[in-house]
């Protein structure tokens, strides 16, 4: 319940809206409760006294008090919406901004279909709670108000409740006890069946190519069928509370019949009075059914709850540096730098790094699947942090420098090319948000993109579907190329970003940036020829620095990269 609570802060422009339908809800109980008063009077004293006047009157105050009533429900629906769809939005967006603070390493701690499930379906679950304001404040109210009035008119008949009633709250409390923990299970069943629908879109040409349609049908089919078996076990329980309301319920009727008429018979009790004391026993049975229902949903709501809470408490490990400077000149050094992606892991990703280069330099970085290579540019501009050791860009530690400022001086274009839905001038101003027409054809023109964009059927303005798909490799690649170049950082990284082109454009577009001065770039790739122009060449190997020089230095005492340059280049694969 304290996670459920700890959300209430977000409730800050859903507050008044909130209260509003509270008390709505509280007025039309009220009124709804206070009718069999006036009922029963009217049978004891206008029906047997055939008191036509007083029937009248009475009358006329019941559809009074029904018709405010409707009018107070109507009134808790309008500001109970309101509430639900302000707490709503306001809940997602504190967990898509608390989201975009992660770092990459906040990130691996939970896979990317559960994150969109606590972004969606469980604020669904806590707007569902919310929305059912009115059973929550109805229910208590009815049931305290119901056997209050009871007492009122008659003591004996009201203490069959206080015998009912705990026989009730015991079995209400073992159903909660049992399918709490359920909730929580079914929602992380929830979550593997997002991540297999997602993964199978996302590589649906891949499915199609190696036929594997049955396989992925068999694997959706399996997850499927575990979610609505739990699905079904969790909600056999949870309907259970529905026969044990109805049999404690018509039980408690049944006395209450059987001690009334023999009250009646006694002359103990009036016929209006028992048939006043019928209308609140169905509305504190309505109010219990009311209050199992609310037992249930607050118990889902509590699983939704914490898993919302895990993604709102999550901390960053990425802090902003007290440094309000900009990087100006875009050197890079690494001291005794090492990385592991989980503190907690034996192997080291990175192993003592050093590096020193100067700004403007042209650096290239080479060495096989799973060497470190793209780790290492991640230090950078604090993808990760560095597990021990320093990193330093313009002779400053990277965690001096406040995070936004530190990655506006870098541009990087990652090993994966990711291009969003939208026209290809909405994918490129995500590297400058004013740039003009013309700086936008000078970036496309460095990457070597300008000849296909003007070949599409609206250039700038053609739309690109999600991921780009309805894109070449290699054109996605030059267009991230672009989107980057559009920076103009001090420092630009390029993470194999040329390997789906052919050569022709690969020469120009190393042509073009070599144009570009005052810019240190950083060219990770697989091939010699990518690399071979750079002023300075590291290799890396299982994480470690093994050779640095420039391409006559290595080629004269370097193995690795004279074996690499006699297979890649001599070979004909250069």
């Amino acid at each position: 319940m304290t996670k459920l609570l700890s959300l209430c802060r977000y409730l800050d422009k859903a507050k008044w809206p909130l209260l509003l339908a509270v008390f709505f809800v509280a007025v039309e109980t009220t009124f709804e409760l206070t009718i069999p008063l006036f009922m029963a009077d009217i049978i004891d004293y206008g029906i047997m006294a055939k008191d036509i006047d007083y029937i009248l009157r009475q009358g006329l105050i019941m559809v009074i008090l029904a018709l405010l009533s409707f009018i107070s429900g109507l009134c808790y629906a309008r500001f109970s919406s309101l509430a639900v769809n302000r707490f709503g939005a306001s809940l997602r967006a504190a967990e898509f901004l608390k989201i975009q603070e992660y770092s990459f390493k906040n990130i691996d701690h939970f896979e990317l279909s559960s994150l969109i499930t606590r972004l969606t379906g469980d604020v669904n679950v806590i707007q569902n709670a919310i929305a059912n304001i009115r059973p929550i404040v109805r229910g208590p109210v009815m049931l305290v108000m119901g056997i209050f009035y009871t007492f009122v008119i008659s003591p004996k008949i009201a203490l069959i409740f206080l015998l009912t009633g705990p026989l009730l709250g015991i079995a209400l409390f073992y159903i909660v006890y049992k399918i709490g923990p359920m909730y929580g299970f079914l929602q992380s069943l929830y979550d593997r069946l997002n991540l297999v629908v997602e993964e199978n879109l996302a590589a649906i040409r891949i499915v199609k190519a190696y036929v594997r349609e049955d396989g992925e049908i068999a694997k959706f089919d399996k997850i499927n069928d575990d979610f609505a078996r739990h699905a079904h076990h969790t909600f056999r329980i949870g309907v259970l509370n529905l026969p044990l309301f109805q049999f404690t319920m018509y039980a408690a009727i049944v006395l209450i019949l059987y001690f009334g008429g023999m009250m009646i018979l006694n002359g103990e009790l009036a016929v209006g009075a028992l048939t006043g004391i019928m209308s609140y026993v169905l509305q504190i049975m309505n109010a219990f059914m009311m209050l199992s229902n609310i037992f249930l949903m607050l118990t889902r709501s509590l699983a939704s709850a914490f898993r919302i809470d895990e993604v709102l408490k999550e901390e960053s490990d990425l802090h902003d540096g007290n440094f309000k400077g900009q990087v100006r000149s875009g050197s890079i050094c690494l001291k005794d730098v090492d990385f592991k992606y989980d503190d907690k892991a034996k192997e080291k990703v990175l192993s003592d790094i050093n590096m020193d280069i100067q700004s403007g330099e042209t650096v290239g970085i080479i060495g096989s699947t799973g060497s470190g290579k793209t780790s290492l540019v991640s230090l950078i501009d604090r993808l990760y942090d560095a597990s021990s050791g320093t990193v330093l860009v313009d002779g400053r530690d990277v965690k001096d420098y406040q995070l936004y400022n530190l990655r506006q001086g870098v541009g990087m274009v990652l090993q994966k090319n990711v291009l969003f839905s939208g026209t290809v001038k909405d994918n490129l101003l995500w590297g400058k948000s004013d740039a003009s027409e013309n700086e936008l054809w000078q970036a496309l023109k460095a990457a070597g993109a300008q000849d296909f964009v003007k070949a599409m059927p609206l250039g700038l303005d053609t739309y690109l579907e999600e991921g780009g798909v309805n894109l070449s490799g290699g054109q996605k690649q030059r267009l991230c190329i672009a989107r980057a170049l559009l920076k103009n950082p001090y420092i630009l990284i390029l993470d194999d970003s040329t390997s789906a082109v052919d050569s022709q454009t690969e020469i120009a577009i190393r042509q073009a940036l070599s144009e570009i001065k005052n810019m240190t770039k950083i060219i990770i790739a697989q091939r010699i020829s990518s690399i071979m122009h750079a002023d300075k060449i590291y290799i890396l190997d299982d994480g470690k620095i093994v050779a640095c020089g420039n391409h006559e230095k290595l080629l004269a005492t370097s193995d690795i990269y004279q074996e690499l340059y006699h297979i890649q280049m001599e070979g004909g694969q250069g």
